[in-house]
């Protein structure tokens, strides 16, 4: 069963990696249940899918700016103050989202305001996280970190969208959000326990705009990495169906909220069981390779659900659909498929990037991993109320694999990438 299960030896050999891993698992399910919140208050407030995919476009600005920035203050600054100051933000936003119900405001256009903040504040943190984890483990066991880390974003994302769904309907939104205030204090008090870590090597000695265009330069001449930026915007802007879950759960599938929620966890839990059971993936060499093959089975998944939502009609019963069984199913491998390909992703980026650069490229990565769901989110919805759910997800899913590997078509290298020789 070792050599099946996560690798704990990361956690085991680095007292900053435990540190830091031990509070993000604290925070992560608060997290995932604001997120959650959010979506089901807009879909309250305004019953329409497109309205909680502009969520998503509101907060895709400041994300943009955000981490594209907060990239190169990783690179100029000690990244633990950077993680310290940027999560104090977070805290602080956390508690205006909380705020806003309890006075029961009850307006889109804050909720949207909240979400950009948030999402400013997250960009920078995240690109300062993910560039410190190559310098608390060795870089034999990134993969075990990488999927260490995906257990407790699995655990936070798969209980956090299902105690939304309870919570929202039987306490509220305000004492929903108010239980991430409470948790985010645990990911603030870990990362004080973190050693100093300025940037290595020659490392820029002023943030801004010029640092920003000398990431983007190193890219530009990195055709692997610059390979993981666009298979993942491939697979989160053509079919992710985040946006639709409302109106399943409400017109298709039946169950309201909680379903939406039932929903939104089952991708989780597909996430949470990779990673639970990601020791094999230490000994996988081919991670281009096994990335174009987790985003092809995610784009058969989710143009599954798309199916199987057409199959099952509108629902007019009580309870919930009997088809709800078989999209929850869809959805936990499309979970799995995208934990994997976020594992490997992740580690060809920190193994082929040097230390001075991944705070840049990571405020890169950042952007595209959260914005091209964004993104996403507002094509689902666009295309959920014009078309109807199950169409915008069958076709998402398609486009999904086309567009894949066309563009592997274009760049061959990046399937025959080995992690034993990393080019960049």
């Amino acid at each position: 069963m070792r050599s099946i299960l996560a690798d704990l030896t990361p956690l085991r050999e680095s007292p900053g990696f435990r540190r830091m891993w031990s509070g993000i698992a604290l925070s992560a399910i608060g997290t995932q249940l604001t997120l959650a919140a959010l979506s089901l208050q807009t879909y309250a407030l305004t019953g329409s899918t497109f309205a909680v995919g502009l969520l998503g476009i509101f907060s895709l600005g400041p994300l943009i700016i955000a981490g594209l920035y907060g990239g190169s203050v990783v690179d100029a600054y000690d990244r633990r103050k950077v993680a310290i100051f940027s999560s104090m933000a977070m805290w602080i936003i956390t508690i205006a989202v909380a705020l806003q119900a309890w006075f029961n405001l009850g307006q889109p256009w804050i909720l949207y305001v909240l979400a950009g903040l948030q999402s400013a504040a997250m960009g920078i943190n995240q690109s300062a996280r993910s560039a410190i984890i190559p310098r608390l483990v060795r870089a034999e066991l990134l993969p075990a970190a990488n999927a260490l880390n995906m257990i407790v974003f699995g655990i936070g994302a798969s209980l956090g969208p299902m105690l939304a769904g309870v919570l929202v309907g039987s306490v509220g939104y305000n004492w929903t959000y108010s239980i991430d205030v409470l948790t985010f204090t645990a990911a603030l008090w870990a990362l004080f326990k973190l050693p100093a870590l300025p940037p290595e090597g020659e490392h820029i000695r002023k943030a801004g705009l010029r640092s920003v265009v000398e990431g983007f330069q190193f890219l530009a001449q990195r055709p692997n990495i610059r390979m993981t930026f666009l298979v993942d915007l491939c697979a989160m802007i053509f079919a992710m169906p985040r946006a639709l879950f409302p109106a399943l759960g409400v017109i298709w599938l039946g169950g309201g909220d909680a379903t939406a929620g039932l929903l939104l966890a089952a991708v989780a839990i597909g996430s949470l069981l990779a990673a639970l059971f990601s020791g094999p993936l230490g000994r996988v060499n081919r991670q281009g390779l096994a990335v174009a093959v987790c985003i092809s089975i995610w784009g058969v998944s989710i143009a599954g659900l798309g199916a199987v939502v057409l199959l099952a009609g509108k629902y007019q019963g009580e309870g919930v659909s009997p088809w709800l069984a078989a999209a929850v199913v869809l959805l936990v491998i499309s979970g799995i498929a995208d934990s994997i390909s976020g594992v490997f992703r992740s580690t060809i980026l920190q193994s082929a990037t040097p230390d001075q650069m991944r705070g840049r490229l990571q405020g890169i990565f950042i952007v595209v991993v959260a914005g091209g769901p964004r993104i996403g989110d507002l094509l689902a919805g666009t295309s959920g109320d014009l078309f109807g759910e199950g169409f915008a997800a069958l076709i998402g899913g398609l486009l999904c694999i086309a567009v894949l590997w066309f563009l592997l078509k274009l760049q061959p290298r990046f399937l025959r990438y080995d992690a034993r020789t990393p080019e960049p």
